[in-house]
């Protein structure tokens, strides 16, 4: 573990503790530190920016709620994943059966979409055009995989998270976890080596 994670784990703990003994602040301190990366989990699995919003929120209300039950043993970011997951898989039984891609979605009062707040490049137009069309195609992909699949694929390649917490994180065993991102990985390429052929 870096010094870094490792300053971030003992912040995330104080605060903990610090919220625990009724220091609201605490709560703010925490989102501050974590907000953002969770917000941008949560569109990847819900494919939405407005819920996404929304659940984030409701996770660090969960946070708020739940203070006296966090472990200070554990990971906070662990216990704070597995909330947003839960309330994910909420969200997706609250869903018709056809899943709605909305990453295009405005956000709060801003007007603005995920794609006009990410970092403006250089790219001519052709090239720009190209990197969305092949984006697309990767939002679709995910949003194709079924949600035990998604879950932990999302959380170790763009959460980074190692096996273990993600087991931790998703209540199972560290093999299934290696399981999962190994099917949902095949079924990407299978997704994308198709789309790619018609392409052409």
């Amino acid at each position: 573990m870096n010094e870094t994670a490792e300053s971030t784990e003992l912040s995330d703990r104080q605060d903990m503790d610090a919220l625990g003994a009724g220091d609201d602040v605490a709560l703010n301190r925490l989102m501050s530190r974590h907000g953002e990366r969770l917000f941008h989990y949560l569109i990847r699995l819900l494919q939405d920016e407005t819920e996404a919003s929304e659940l984030a929120q409701e996770t660090f209300v969960r946070v708020f709620l739940n203070r006296q039950r966090f472990d200070p043993k554990k990971k906070f970011a662990t216990w704070l994943y597995s909330i947003a997951t839960n309330l994910a898989r909420d969200q997706w039984r609250r869903r018709s059966r056809h899943p709605h891609v909305s990453l295009d979605a405005q956000s709060g009062d801003s007007g603005q979409t995920l794609a006009n707040v990410l970092p403006a490049d250089q790219r001519s137009p052709c090239e720009e055009l190209e990197r969305e069309e092949n984006a697309q195609l990767v939002r679709d992909a995910l949003a194709g995989l079924p949600e035990d699949l998604r879950t932990p694929l999302v959380l170790a390649e763009y959460e980074e998270m190692p096996q273990a917490e993600i087991a931790l994180a998703l209540g199972c065993s560290v093999k299934a976890i290696e399981n999962r991102i190994h099917r949902a990985r095949q079924r990407l390429r299978a997704f994308l080596a198709r789309a790619f052929l018609a392409a052409r």
